[in-house]
């Protein structure tokens, strides 16, 4: 067992795999610990993060598709300290997590990370050696031990990672549909492990407006036909695979509706909605959003749409998180 958990789940497109947790880091029970050590500081100067993260805030990657483990398990004062057993079946691990998250890389923090798993020696960058589907990648430690590698030299190739890894985002458009009662129309996506209830919208085709799209996604999900477009007021981005895998997530643009009150009635049929998880659409109050235990997206869905009611349309569009 680590003193340091794994930062892994579905959705992560980009794994970065240390070499073992250091006493800061086990103390913290967290990643890249030391103060000195410069991680967090190039993972943010690299624009893999919009600021910069706590060692304590590691978990908030997941937003960014990000996860981190490390090569070898025991806390020891420097990587010097390791033995060849410390990394007795890193490969196999580093193997399944390939197989069971299907990242794009795994980014190793430094060329003994690497050199530990694969007992071969590296140079900076890409390998060519995959984990199936999975790039590799050897990054220089961002260990103060490291100290004889410059500043802009780790940067650099901090910035080839995050340009090689860098998530494809569909565009989706979707609509905060709100009747004369004030309640707000949702749908329900059922995944098989969670359900989530969110806003009618999706993919924007090529070609389309976000009109166009919207107009369309309505049609579909609830018979929504005649309706003036409002204005944008929320964004979003979002870190999860789609299509397949051919995207890593998608920006979503939240416009405003007006509507009378109407029955929703899909245009597709429900056999169809299903086969894209949809499996209900319905009215909402905002005391029902409020008393709800379900699970909305955005996650603040509910008090969001107490500031919308509340204050109107906000001056610019607001980034309302995951």
């Amino acid at each position: 067992m680590s003193a340091v958990p794994d930062v892994l789940g579905p959705g992560v497109r980009l794994v970065f795999c240390g070499i073992n947790p250091g006493y800061a880091s086990a103390a913290a029970g967290a990643h890249f610990a030391n103060p000195r050590n410069d991680f967090w500081r190039l993972l943010h100067a690299a624009g893999f993060t919009p600021r910069l993260l706590e060692p304590e805030e590691q978990f908030e990657l997941f937003s960014f598709g990000i996860g981190l483990t490390n090569a070898a398990r025991r806390t020891t004062r420097g990587s010097g300290d390791l033995r060849a057993a410390d990394f007795a079946g890193a490969r196999e691990r580093l193997c399944e997590l390939a197989e069971t998250y299907a990242p794009r890389v795994i980014a190793f923090v430094g060329k003994a990370a690497y050199h530990g798993v694969f007992r071969e020696r590296p140079e900076h960058g890409l390998q060519e050696l995959r984990l199936g589907e999975t790039a590799l990648f050897v990054l220089p430690s961002a260990s103060p031990a490291n100290a004889a590698v410059p500043w802009e030299e780790r940067l650099r190739w901090f910035r080839a990672l995050h340009d090689m890894s860098e998530p494809r985002l569909r565009r989706a458009t979707r609509a905060i549909v709100l009747d004369q009662e004030d309640r707000i129309l949702l749908v329900r996506f059922d995944f098989g492990d969670r359900i989530v209830w969110a806003t009618p919208g999706g993919g924007i085709e090529e070609g389309e407006s976000d009109e166009h799209a919207i107009r369309r996604e309505l049609l579909e999900e609830a018979g929504l036909e005649e309706f003036g477009l409002g204005p944008l007021v929320w964004t979003r981005t979002h870190h999860v695979p789609l299509g397949g895998g051919r995207w890593d997530g998608q920006t979503e643009s939240y416009y405003l509706i007006r509507t009378a009150t109407f029955e929703p009635t899909p245009d597709l049929t429900w056999e169809e909605l299903r086969a894209e998880g949809m499996t209900a659409v319905r009215w909402w109050t905002l005391a029902e959003l409020e008393a709800a235990e379900a699970q909305f997206a955005p996650r603040r869905l509910p008090s969001l749409v107490r500031s919308l009611l509340r204050d109107g349309p906000p001056a610019e569009p607001l980034d309302v998180g995951v």
